[in-house]
């Protein structure tokens, strides 16, 4: 299949590689805020302070607002899926596995149009057994891919803001991420 990647045709495009739903994003609805990043100190996901692509290797929330901003536009994926029921971790596990290799194929297509793309994704990036952080410098800077709540971002807002709901319905998950662009 051939895409098209003109900013007009990229919505399409993101659903016919098989996202549930896409979005041109407005990047001025992007706000960081430091009460999400705080939210990740916290480490759940044990990546903060371990990863190029999570805080605080991702840059402080200043730097992560001010480089979404220096972006001319972007796209909101999502993947949705059903759940059997509110416990039904393979969903939930199917949903964020569909949308991390969804934006790697989209990364690399997008990447042959454009040269510089930032792509924010429902998790910090997983592809190296081990990351060289702090020690040495990203091995894949252009394929990592930052959590979008790592930039302090409010993922229900930046999704309601630019045209799409966050939630789907009882029984369903959804993962979002977010590719900006800018313009040659």
């Amino acid at each position: 299949m051939a895409y098209e990647l003109t900013k007009e045709a990229t919505v399409q495009d993101a659903l016919d590689m098989g996202f549930s739903h896409a979005a041109l994003v407005d990047i001025s609805t992007l706000t960081a805020r430091e009460e999400v990043r705080e939210m990740c100190a916290v480490d759940k996901c044990q990546g903060y302070d371990r990863n190029w692509s999570c805080p605080p290797g991702c840059g402080t929330i200043p730097e992560c607002e001010a480089q979404m901003h220096s972006y001319d536009w972007g796209i909101l994926t999502q993947v949705t899926v059903d759940m059997e029921d509110e416990m039904d971790l393979e969903a939930w596990i199917d949903a964020a596995r569909d949308l991390r290799d969804g934006q790697l194929q989209l990364n690399e297509l997008l990447r042959e149009k454009y040269d510089d793309i930032l792509a924010l994704g429902g998790a910090g990036c997983d592809l190296c057994a081990k990351c060289t952080y702090p020690d040495e410098p990203c091995r894949f800077p252009e394929k990592r891919m930052s959590g979008m709540e790592g930039y302090g971002l409010v993922v229900s807002e930046v999704c309601r803001a630019n045209g799409l709901e966050y939630y789907y319905g009882s029984n369903t998950v959804t993962f979002s991420g977010m590719f900006l662009i800018r313009e040659p």
